[in-house]
C-alpha cells in the first residue's frame, strides 16, 4: 500500500531545504522583510502545492529535479495569499498554522510588504526554472500569473469579501471557490506536468485532475472550518459562519458538502487514466485531502 504520509513527509523535508537556500537570509537588509517573510514561510504548513507539482511531475517524467525550483515557487506564491488574507481589511485573523499571523508580529505594513515580496519572488523563481520541450519558455510564469491573478485567487478573495453577509448561492460559492482555491492548485498540477514533458492527452487529464481536487480541498476546509477545532486547525476555527461567508456548508449543508467532496476526489482519481500505474502518488494525494482533519 501506497504510504502517502512518508511520501509527504520525505517531499516537504526536501522543499523546505529549498525554500531555506533561496530565500534571502534573515539578516539581509531590510532585516524586518527579511525576517517576516522566512517567519510566514516557515511557520509550519503541509506544503501541498508544491508536493502536488513534483507527484506530477514524478507521475509523467520519473525524476523530480527539473520540478523542486518552481515547487518551491508555489510555496511562496500561496505563503503571500495567507499573509494578505489575514490582515485586519481582509479576514482580520492573529492566528494561522497555529502561530501568531504576520501582522500581528511585525505589523500591518510589514505583513503587507512580506507578501508583495513573496509575490514577487515568486515569479523571480519561476523565471528562472526554464521548462523543458515541448513546452515554451514562459510557460510556467504564465500559469501561475493567470492562476493569481484578477481571474484567480485575486478575483476570488474579492468575490469572497464581497459575498459576506449576503445570501449565499450554488453558483457564487463554487465561482468563489474555483478562483480562490482550486485555480493555484490547478496551476501546480499544470506546472508540475510541464516539468516532466507530459503528453498533450496526460497533460489534459492532469489538469481535469487539478480542478476537481482543488475544489474538494475547498469544500473540505469549509467542513473544517465548522467541525474541528481551533487547536487542530492552527486557525480560528467557525471563522466562516461567524463572518457569514459563502460556504458550501452554508449553502448545502455538511452532509451533501462531505459527498461532493468525495466525489470530486473519485472523478480527480478517475481522470488519471492515461497515466496508468504512474498516478498513485497522486490517487493517493486526492484520499489525503479529502479525509484530512487539518
Amino acid at each position: 500500500m501506497f504510504d502517502v504520509e512518508a511520501y509527504m513527509g520525505a517531499h516537504r523535508s526536501r522543499i523546505e531545504k529549498e525554500l531555506d537556500r533561496y530565500l534571502p537570509p534573515a539578516a539581509t537588509r531590510p532585516a524586518v522583510l527579511h525576517e517576516a517573510m522566512r517567519y510566514s514561510v516557515f511557520a509550519g504548513g503541509k506544503r501541498l502545492r508544491p508536493i502536488l507539482c513534483v507527484a506530477t511531475c514524478e507521475a509523467v517524467g520519473g525524476s523530480a529535479e527539473p520540478a523542486w525550483l518552481p515547487a518551491a515557487a508555489l510555496e511562496l506564491m500561496h505563503t503571500y495569499t495567507l499573509i494578505h488574507d489575514d490582515l485586519p481589511a481582509m479576514d482580520n485573523d492573529v492566528l494561522r498554522r497555529g502561530k501568531p499571523t504576520c501582522h500581528v508580529v511585525f505589523g500591518e505594513a510589514n505583513a503587507i510588504l512580506a507578501g508583495d515580496a513573496l509575490l514577487t519572488l515568486a515569479f523571480e523563481w519561476m523565471a528562472r526554472s526554464l521548462p523543458p520541450p515541448p513546452y515554451q519558455p514562459g510557460h510556467y510564469v504564465l500559469e501561475l500569473a493567470e492562476a493569481a491573478g484578477s481571474l484567480g485567487v485575486i478575483g476570488g478573495q474579492v468575490e469572497d469579501l464581497a459575498a459576506e453577509g449576503q445570501p449565499p448561492t450554488a453558483e457564487l460559492v463554487e465561482h468563489i471557490h474555483q478562483r480562490k482555491t482550486a485555480a493555484l492548485i490547478r496551476a501546480s498540477i499544470r506546472i508540475g506536468a510541464a516539468a516532466g514533458r507530459a503528453t498533450e492527452e496526460e497533460f489534459n487529464a492532469l489538469t481535469l485532475y487539478g480542478g476537481d481536487i482543488g475544489l474538494a480541498y475547498q469544500i473540505t476546509d469549509d467542513i473544517l472550518d465548522a467541525t474541528a477545532t481551533t487547536e487542530s486547525l492552527g486557525k480560528t476555527a467557525g471563522k466562516d459562519q461567524a463572518r457569514r461567508k459563502c460556504t458550501w456548508v452554508e449553502v448545502f449543508g455538511l452532509e451533501a458538502s462531505w459527498q461532493k467532496a468525495h466525489a470530486l476526489a473519485d472523478r480527480a482519481i478517475e481522470a488519471l487514466k492515461p497515466l496508468h500505474r504512474k498516478g498513485e502518488a497522486l490517487k493517493s494525494l486526492a484520499h489525503f485531502l479529502v479525509n484530512r482533519e487539518s
